[in-house]
């Protein structure tokens, strides 16, 4: 069925449909309700290519993660999908594997099919800002600072890191080691940098293990960690799956934690509060990222060019369970320091 069917059989013109159906223009309700009743009668539905050329709208919007393995994807998809929901729009959602080259054909791939495009790779910088992404289109940057004119949605990766830091070492944990991120991705470098500058002892590199994000890679880095001389005392890995591995190596060689070995992570997934032990780490709402940066967009596509570039910045909160060894009372604010407003027994 076309919207000429549905013209012909309401008795009415080509454009009095067009205008019911896309909600533009005025109709007469009697008009409106016929023509709605003729097309649910006939099954019809709009042609969205068509539609798009007549609204230069898609009703869509595009998102490229660097993967879709993990539940920090998940839930940043969660967070954007559920805020498109609620302002009926879709979204086209494509992964680059954390490689350069593929992000950027994702981009390409998605231009003319999306009003806006929401990106997040490890390898956002003004250069492949500047040389993929179109000042025509609309674009918020996920877990980046704003770049070339463009809106970005960032953590503070820096600050939180240290924040864990600080709160080892406030347990009496002072040879503080870190199972770091790959060592090109940006978030990884400045998780790696909070722990250098937080730390209560002097860097040795014996000490700083890279992982891949896995849980595999932080169950091997454990393994490494638990056999120098002296031991680690603490373990900050920079994110809750590798956190998760590393306790899961140190409890294969016998260790136990936190007796013999504190672990903390970073990004607060589900999981972490469900092991034994359950784990420290620092949280981040990583749904309300998502949907803050959809929001963001959606900002950008309605008043285009109003918006003055900016960074929305997202605080991570340390959330106090037993991998560290802290007691409740010490975490509510007792020798280990702990900011109660800023952290969270759990």
């Amino acid at each position: 069925m076309t919207i000429k069917d549905v013209a012909r059989e309401a008795d009415v013109s080509v454009a009095s449909v067009s205008r019911v159906l896309n909600g533009v223009g005025r109709v007469g309700e009697t008009t409106r309700q016929k023509i709605l009743k003729t097309a649910e009668r006939l099954h019809y539905v709009p042609h969205a290519g068509a539609r798009s050329l007549i609204t230069r709208r898609t009703a869509t919007i595009g998102m490229v993660l660097p993967d879709f393995h993990g539940e920090f994807f998940s839930e940043m998809l969660r967070g954007a999908d559920g805020e498109a929901r609620a302002r009926a729009l879709h979204l086209l959602v494509s992964t680059s594997h954390g490689d350069t080259a593929e992000a950027a054909a994702a981009i390409r791939s998605m231009r003319g099919r999306v009003d806006g495009l929401l990106v997040m790779s490890p390898h956002l910088d003004a250069e492949f800002v500047c040389a993929h992404l179109p000042h025509s289109l609309p674009a918020v940057l996920l877990n980046a600072p704003a770049i070339d004119g463009r809106p970005g949605v960032n953590v503070e990766h820096y600050s939180g890191a240290a924040t864990m830091v600080r709160h080892l070492a406030g347990e009496h944990r002072r040879r503080i080691a870190h199972i770091a991120g790959p060592a090109e991705n940006i978030d990884a470098a400045e998780r790696l940098r909070g722990y250098v500058e937080a730390r209560p002892e002097p860097l040795d590199e014996r000490y700083v293990i890279h992982g891949d994000f896995s849980m595999a890679s932080g169950y091997a880095a454990a393994i490494a960690l638990s056999r120098l001389d002296p031991r680690p005392e603490a373990i900050f890995a920079a994110n809750d799956m590798m956190a998760v591995g590393c306790i899961e190596g140190l409890r294969s060689v016998g260790l136990d934690v936190p007796g013999d070995i504190a672990v903390g992570g970073f990004d607060d997934i589900p999981l972490a509060a469900l092991i034994r032990p359950a784990l420290t780490t620092m949280r981040i709402e990583v749904a309300a990222l998502g949907a803050l940066a959809l929001r963001r967009l959606v900002s950008l596509i309605d008043a285009p060019g109003e918006a003055e570039p900016s960074e929305d910045r997202i605080v991570p909160e340390l959330v106090v369970r037993d991998s560290c060894g802290a007691g409740r009372e010490i975490a509510a604010g007792g020798h280990s320091g702990l900011d109660p407003a800023r952290a969270v027994v759990s």
